[in-house]
């Protein structure tokens, strides 16, 4: 038979060992590589007309992107990103924008969303107010989806927002 300290470093080899298994790599900083499947120019619908979106390659710290939302052949309203990386990771700001480039948000003002994780082709971010994460996830070569998520009963639900299939 086993010792008792030997049956407690086993069971403390085996906790350290299983949590570092189950912690995301990229939880604790991340970088803009990780959010390099968003490059490109994509097209999709919502609210019955096209929305287009398009995302640079990582360069300069940066990524720059944007989507435009249309209906009836007219814009319905404008979403300019930046990603910009920082000593603790990525951060996602976002602002609006009605036709005319009317900012929905006051000048100093943009949605801001911190880096939480990120696997092949997904990347999880959480708007500083901790209310709402959004996914962006590569699901096919072609296809983009921009998921949001907000808690119920404590645990995160999340909808598809956007579907985006790849363009020229």
């Amino acid at each position: 038979m086993k010792s008792g300290h030997s049956r407690i470093f086993n069971l403390l080899a085996i906790f350290v060992v299983g949590s570092l298994l189950s912690f995301p790599a990229h939880a604790q900083k991340g970088s803009l590589s990780d959010l390099s499947f968003l490059e490109g120019h994509w097209l999709g619908t919502f609210n019955g007309g096209p929305i287009e979106a398009s995302w640079t390659a990582p360069a300069s710290e940066n990524i720059i992107g944007y989507i435009r939302m249309m209906k009836d052949d007219k814009p319905t309203m404008y979403e300019l990103f930046v990603f910009e990386q920082t000593d603790n990771g990525p951060v996602a700001m976002v602002k609006h924008f009605k036709p005319g480039m009317v900012a929905l948000e006051e000048k100093e003002v943009h949605d801001h969303y911190v880096f939480l994780s990120a696997k092949k082709n997904q990347a999880l971010f959480e708007k500083d107010d901790a209310k709402v994460r959004i996914i962006y996830e590569r699901r096919k070569k072609d296809q983009l989806v921009i998921r949001r998520g907000s808690k119920t009963n404590e645990e995160w639900q999340f909808v598809d927002l956007f579907i985006f299939e790849k363009i020229p």
